[in-house]
């Protein structure tokens, strides 16, 4: 391979997530080529030269992404009814995009990672180039084909925008293998109707991301899907919208919709806190449905306003008629 600017083989690398990010690294001194400190962008380096980010601030997974899903993990790790194992199993990810998910369950030691995304050429090459990686670009998540799969997944991971879970769930379900570990990334703002979205487009009532949630959870169950706990992203999505992961279990026995309603709206009191690009959010916390099948159900969530519980608990159940879909 010949010669590229040095921001620009960052991002071939997989090394920094966009250009911008490559030169913020260069300008503070965080970026080597064969051990030599580089001073600018535009310094050129040979595809065979070692090129490291060091020190500093350093981009750590393909996208922002991967640090909202390591986070939970460490947080969910040493629970036995709730931790999620990662290290050799065939892997599902729904919304790959750049990869940020993908990059995670590799390097916790995932076989095999389908990266399933319905755009093309956005996930960065080190990873496409990665044979534990199987490429499915293009492809509607509703409309995932279980036999395009290299075997069913026994862990399932979701970053979806544009579309509701509601409607990819149903084609979720039927392709991951028994007892399959799923993650699912909650965004309100696709879940609740373009007519309840403030102003930007964020969703910032508590009621609704009860809601939210609850709807997606029951659609979940309803599919077989038991729903085991609730984990608020430790990092709030784009403009400030709030997300939460739904950890569920194929094939567990069924939560009673009241045990859900309880571990989401604990789970929406807690606020997830901003912390510079590149650096790593503190674990959440981790609120078990109290009547699944999970014997280490303790947990601590900061108080919230007792109005957001009578809120959501007086809300009937969306419909998904009028939502937004994958484009």
């Amino acid at each position: 391979m010949g010669a590229a600017r040095v921001d620009v083989e960052l991002v071939r690398r997989g090394l920094a997530r966009s250009r911008g990010r490559a030169a913020a690294l260069v300008a503070q001194g965080a970026v080597t080529v064969d051990g030599r400190v580089v001073g600018k962008p535009s310094v050129t380096v040979d595809g065979a030269q070692r090129l490291e980010v060091v020190g500093g601030p350093a981009e750590q997974f393909a996208s922002r992404a991967g640090f909202k899903l390591d986070a939970v993990l460490d947080a969910l790790a040493g629970r036995p009814a709730l931790e999620v194992p990662v290290h050799g199993a065939w892997c599902l990810d729904l919304g790959a995009s750049t990869g940020g998910f993908t990059d995670v369950l590799l390097r916790r030691g995932a076989a095999h990672v389908d990266a399933v995304d319905v755009g093309h050429d956005q996930l960065v090459p080190a990873l496409r180039a990665d044979p534990r990686v199987g490429v499915h670009e293009g492809v509607n998540a509703r409309e995932l084909d279980p036999a395009t799969l290299a075997a069913p997944p026994t862990v399932v991971v979701a970053d979806l925008s544009f579309i509701s879970l509601t409607l990819v769930l149903p084609a979720v379900a039927p392709a991951v293998a028994d007892g399959a570990h799923v993650l699912v990334m909650v965004k309100p703002q696709f879940e609740v109707g373009r007519e309840r979205l403030g102003s930007g487009g964020v969703v910032r009532d508590p009621a609704l991301h009860v809601v939210a949630v609850t709807d997606v959870a029951a659609c979940a169950q309803d599919l077989g899907l038991e729903v085991r706990a609730v984990v608020p992203s430790p990092l709030p999505g784009p403009s400030g919208n709030r997300e939460f992961f739904l950890v569920l279990r194929a094939g567990g026995a069924r939560a009673s919709s009241d045990a859900v309603r309880t571990a989401v709206t604990d789970a929406v009191r807690w606020q997830p806190v901003a912390v510079p690009d590149g650096e790593r959010p503190a674990d959440p916390p981790v609120v078990p449905v109290e009547d699944a099948n999970v014997t280490d159900a303790t947990v601590t969530v900061a108080a919230g306003d007792d109005d957001v519980v009578r809120d959501a608990h007086g809300t009937s159940r969306t419909t998904h008629d009028d939502r937004t879909e994958e484009q």
